[in-house]
């Protein structure tokens, strides 16, 4: 089966090649030798609890990894595949039976399990749970899309980003389990690959992540948080990853860190996207193929809402300009500069084109407003940001101008803060046509405590008119969409460096139908 190597010269082409192969043969069932019950764990297998994921109308992911010793390489599994059952009910007391099956969980991909379920009725709510040998797992809650072509009247869904173990504790998930969203986007950052750091809220366990064994435990002890582990059972999540999944500011095949080669970068990546796909209840489309892993797809909800999930990592051009805030250069100005890739970029916009639903929103991981970060006849933008990539940031702008696409909104996370902007059709005219609205969310605890008024604030208003919010504590963010408004409520906690904390609505917006103007409510 497909391992990646600790050393030697691996060229991407083989690790396709062999990663393929492999893929072939734990799908097919070929190489698995006979499934066993499982007996006699050494502690409870269902340690990281279970999820759901990527919900269609008919159906839905379900995901558990056996991990009686999460802690640890290996999980505390052997060698050997494991016969896990599973089971889908219409009632929370699990006694309307509507879909049940087994599944193999296999070292080879960490003894996860990723059943697609298929055959449901649309638009409504399921419960499910895995069984192996005599222990049973926590009941995870789920629901299927309304069907295709179907009107939905209300889709009420929650965001979040960037929860960095150690600054801070998870306590707006506590929070958000107590809302009832049909869906979860989690847009980046779910571990943090950094050496563990004394006196923190909590500590990493060992130093940065490289191997798979390393992204493997650092992925579980991020599944250990109850908080985590509890939202993933109440609502459906559709993910998809920044850098920190894999290392700070990557950028396709090139390190941030002078002297990484490619071919090291690439063997690395193979390891994260490998944990990754192993901890997230992801469809086999989404099975990584040594450093290549196809994340970026397409969410219904029926006629109301279609939702354009981007990577706008794996595929990206270096950033320019050396990176940081500072005036865009002429690499950053280049029609070269890449955030989606081409193939990833057609996609995009031959689902837009295509598209009736009422409301098309592109879930992603960076800000796309040109936000001028320095007060001032000064100018500085994020080079990380869709700002280094200017010409593919105005090429998506003019096409959801030209093209008319029906109430574009954009949604991101990464830095940490939130924002609502509205996009305008030229950044260099600030009173250029409206053509989408924008709506950034704060981390889940990156950054520590945070503040509710960030430093420089009236400055950066007054440089940035399109800006009509920021604010830096830590939180998510709720979307309630119908056919004629979009509502916007960023809510955050004021501390994450000791449970406890209260949840605060700091503010609200609509955007209606046919208008992109953010209206403060």
């Amino acid at each position: 089966m497909f391992e990646i190597p600790c050393s030697g010269g691996l060229r991407r082409r083989s690790f396709l090649r062999t990663s393929s192969l492999a893929v072939a043969s734990v799908w097919s069932g070929r190489a698995l030798g006979v499934a066993k019950e499982g007996a006699g764990f050494s502690g409870y297998p269902f340690s990281l609890g279970v999820a759901s994921g990527d919900p269609s109308a008919d159906g839905m992911v379900l995901w558990t990894r056996l991990a009686p010793k999460p802690l640890e390489a290996g999980g505390g599994m052997g060698m050997e595949p494991v016969k896990v059952s599973w089971m889908v009910c219409e009632d929370e007391a699990m006694t309307k039976v509507a879909a049940k099956g087994t599944e193999s969980a296999v070292p080879d991909w960490g003894h996860s399990v990723h059943v697609e379920v298929a055959g449901l009725k649309p638009d409504r709510w399921y419960w499910y749970q895995f069984r192996v040998g005599g222990e049973v797992s926590a009941k995870g809650r789920t629901r299927t899309m309304p069907a295709v072509g179907s009107d939905p009247e209300r889709l009420k869904f929650a965001f979040a980003s960037c929860q960095h173990l150690e600054t801070g504790l998870f306590t707006a998930y506590e929070h958000m389990a107590r809302e009832d969203v049909d869906l979860v986007f989690h847009l980046g950052d779910y571990i943090y690959e950094g050496e563990g750091i004394e006196k923190r809220v909590r500590k990493h366990l060992g130093k940065e992540i490289v191997s798979i064994d390393e992204y493997r435990v650092r992925h579980a002890q991020y599944r250990s948080d109850a908080a985590l582990q509890a939202m993933h059972a109440a609502a459906p999540w559709v993910v998809t990853w920044d850098d920190h999944e894999f290392d700070n500011n990557c950028a396709g095949s090139i390190s941030e860190e002078k002297g990484v080669t490619a071919e090291e970068f690439l063997r690395r990546r193979a390891a994260a996207y490998q944990a990754y796909y192993e901890h997230m209840p992801l469809r086999r489309s989404a099975l990584p193929k040594g450093p290549d892993m196809l994340i970026y797809r397409g969410i219904s909800f029926g006629t109301l809402a279609q939702f354009f999930v981007l990577d706008t990592r794996q595929y990206r051009s270096d950033q320019p300009c050396g990176d940081g805030n500072k005036p865009q250069c002429a690499e950053a100005m280049s029609e070269a500069q890449t955030l989606m890739g081409l193939e990833q970029r057609e996609w995009l916009f031959r689902g837009l084109d295509q598209s009736r639903a009422k409301w098309n929103a592109l879930a992603q991981q960076i800000m796309i407003g040109r936000v001028d970060r320095l007060a001032g006849e000064a100018v500085g933008y994020s080079m990380d940001q869709w700002p280094g990539y200017e010409m593919e940031r105005r090429a998506v702008l003019k096409y959801l101008h030209e093209r008319k696409v029906a109430n574009p909104v954009a949604f991101a996370g990464d830095i940490h803060s939130n924002w609502a902007n509205e996009l305008i059709a030229d950044f260099d005219d600030l009173g250029s046509k409206r053509v989408a609205t924008e709506f950034v969310g704060t981390s889940i605890s990156s950054g520590g405590d945070g503040a509710a008024v960030p430093k420089g604030h009236v400055e950066l208003l007054k440089e940035n008119p399109f800006v009509k919010f920021q604010n830096a504590e830590r939180g998510y963010v709720t979307c309630e969409v119908t056919e004629k408004t979009w509502r916007t409520d960023f809510k955050t906690v004021e501390y994450v460096s000791r449970p406890g904390a209260t949840l605060n609505v700091r503010a609200s917006f609509v955007v209606e139908s046919g208008r992109a103007v953010l209206n403060r409510v």
